[in-house]
């Protein structure tokens, strides 16, 4: 039998157990020689053994530009969609009349803005909160405004008095709010055109609550007021100077007439609330927050009436032009009277004559006929 040397002995079962090497090695170590490049370096492991440790991970891009795109097509999209949503949205009714000889067209364009009293979908808690009264029959108007959106210049605002004694067709001369309880918007509308001259292109209404919600949607009013207003029937208690008002207190300044001058004070309020409302609601810092703008959007197409050719583009374009400070004044007055119908308010006929036809030219009012809000 060979004798078996140590490289080449039969291993036991212990060696095999320990991982020793099986075969002896075939090639012997090569000495290091100067010049010659040293060989590599195995990954050094933790004591008593263990995986090398892992390659670091390639850090992820972060991709800004997509960031940005993504939003800036969002920004795009939301104008849009906002648009479609009013225009299918928005309440539309019968408001412009077809009557024979009706007033021809004229320059620029005419809204009448109605606020009712219309208490539609409020709650009785609703009512309270706003001290509306509760129903009181036949539906009726607290606001009348005519606005003239001129091909260039400022707009104008012109408050009608509800009180105002003029020719209602089929009914004779009475107040001008009756025309609206006698024949709604197509006779308050037919009413208004007779009495002024000027053909009326698009009719908007809105109610009590509507009002109130749209006045909570844009964060409220700031209005400065000369003198104090402690008003219970319109449910307010309201302090003279600068002041915040939400929409509850809002419906109350632009309903209450316990002022020295009465209607002629809630006239005036109105133009000015008015005029404070439109410039916030089509404001950057609504318009850019989604938390006002869309609450806005709802409130606008719940409550909101117009007549069937009106769009959500007519709409913009109004809000767009009453942006810059509207001229806001009110038809010349020449009195009062008391009549079967109560006590009720006279135009200035000559007066209000010149005014209508200075708007249904297109032109600039004389100045010493207008009323101006201070």
């Amino acid at each position: 039998m060979p004798v078996q040397n140590r490289a080449t002995r039969k291993l036991g079962a212990a060696d095999r157990d320990s991982g020793a090497p099986t075969h002896a090695p075939t090639q012997r170590p090569r000495p290091y020689r100067e010049g010659t490049p040293p060989p590599p370096s195995l990954p050094r492991t933790k004591r008593g053994g263990g995986k090398p440790p892992r390659e670091p991970r390639p850090r992820r891009k972060r991709h800004w530009g997509r960031w940005f795109l993504a939003l800036l097509i969002l920004l795009l999209i939301l104008p849009f969609a906002a648009a479609f949503y009013v225009e299918n949205n928005l309440v539309r009714i019968d408001a412009l009349p077809g009557y024979a000889d009706r007033v021809g067209d004229t320059p620029g364009t005419n809204w009448l803005l109605v606020g009712s009293d219309s208490r539609s979908g409020l709650t009785p808690e609703q009512e309270r909160e706003l001290a509306t009264g509760g129903e009181v029959g036949s539906e009726r108007t607290d606001t009348i405004i005519l606005i003239h959106i001129p091909k260039s210049g400022s707009p104008t605002l012109v408050s009608l008095p509800r009180d105002s004694y003029v020719s209602i067709p089929g009914y004779g001369r009475d107040k001008l709010n009756s025309a609206f309880a006698f024949g709604g918007p197509q006779l308050l509308t037919q009413t208004v055109e007779i009495a002024t001259g000027l053909r009326i292109d698009h009719y908007a209404q809105i109610g009590f609550g509507g009002f109130a919600d749209i006045v909570d949607a844009v964060g409220g009013i700031d209005m400065c007021l000369p003198n104090a207003i402690d008003d219970p029937l319109a449910g307010i208690n309201l302090p003279a100077g600068c002041q915040h008002l939400n929409g509850a207190n809002s419906l109350g300044f632009v309903r209450s007439r316990a002022t020295a001058l009465a209607d002629l004070d809630r006239m005036n309020n109105q133009r000015l609330f008015m005029a404070a409302l439109l410039k916030k609601a089509t404001g950057a810092s609504t318009l850019a927050n989604p938390f006002r703008a869309w609450p806005l959007l709802q409130g606008l197409t719940k409550s909101l009436k117009v007549d069937r050719g009106a769009h959500v583009w007519d709409l913009a374009r109004l809000g767009w032009a009453l942006r810059a400070d509207p001229i806001a004044t009110t038809v010349p007055i020449g009195g009062f009277i008391d009549t079967d119908v109560g006590n009720v308010l006279l135009w200035d006929k000559e007066r209000a004559s010149q005014f209508f036809e200075a708007l249904a030219d297109d032109k600039p009012i004389p100045g010493e006929l207008l009323t101006t809000a201070d």
